[in-house]
């Protein structure tokens, strides 16, 4: 059976279920196939078990194997930093990004010009569908704009400053994969928790990998839930247009 949506999970975030593989022109990914209430979920470790550093992961085979699983939708974690001040531990649903990677392949169109629209990146349907779950569960949540650093190093307080007039929270994940999965056809959301103010923000500090990680595993449970209760809105009578985006894309 194809699944309903697929989950790509960050740092600290993941579900069980029966593990398989997924062959993609990309490369082969593992995948985990889980029931949610009723719903197939097919889960992705974006990291995988060596976590690789957010500019070594390979987007577009996360992305293709999403697509060849049969998943219409996708529902990505990724851990931010606060450069407006989010409570550590709140929920944030981006809807609009700016990026300030460098090394990233960033589209599946290499050898032909195809320009999808971005105007509305992310599917409204399955953002309103987590604002919903997330309120239903008394949740704190912020929205507006991600910016996505290359990394692997955190950033410096005068990145934060520059970054901080394009955006409300700095990620190192969420680019290419929400303009990928616009090229897929897929609607795309992004759940962000809010692990640590940005550097040079009051209260910002040196932080180690192992604090984010363990800030996500304590938010685990509710991001699940979240994803649980919005899974359950998903259906074939969205009305959002990003299962035509190759259409209306300009060749």
């Amino acid at each position: 059976m194809d699944p309903d949506l697929a989950v790509i999970g960050g740092v600290g975030f993941a579900l069980k279920g029966q593990a398989d593989e997924v062959e993609t022109p990309y490369g082969k990914v593992p995948v985990v196939h889980s029931n949610f209430v009723g719903k197939e979920i097919v889960f992705i470790s974006r990291h995988g078990d060596n976590h690789l550093p957010p500019h070594k992961v390979n987007y577009r085979a996360i992305i293709s194997a999403a697509r060849i699983s049969g998943a219409r939708a996708v529902i990505s974690t990724n851990t931010v930093g606060s450069m407006a001040g989010h409570p550590m531990g709140s929920i944030f649903l981006p809807s609009d990004f700016a990026e300030f990677t460098k090394s990233r392949p960033n589209t599946f169109f290499e050898e032909r010009a195809v320009h999808v629209d971005m105007g509305c990146p992310y599917c409204p349907h399955l953002r309103r569908s987590l604002i919903e779950a997330a309120g239903s569960l008394g949740q704190t949540v912020g929205e507006g704009v991600y910016v996505c650093a290359e990394g692997p190093h955190l950033e410096s307080p005068a990145q934060i400053r520059m970054m901080r007039l394009f955006g409300d929270v700095v990620g190192m994940t969420g680019y290419p994969e929400v303009v990928l999965a616009r090229e897929a056809r897929l609607c795309y959301a992004s759940l962000c928790i809010v692990t640590n103010p940005a550097a040079g923000m009051i209260g910002g500090s040196n932080l180690a990998i192992s604090e984010i990680t363990d800030l996500m595993r304590k938010n685990q449970e509710i991001v699940a839930e979240i994803i649980k209760l919005a899974a359950q809105e998903i259906s074939d009578e969205r009305s959002c247009g990003c299962r035509y985006a190759l259409e209306d894309a300009v060749l």
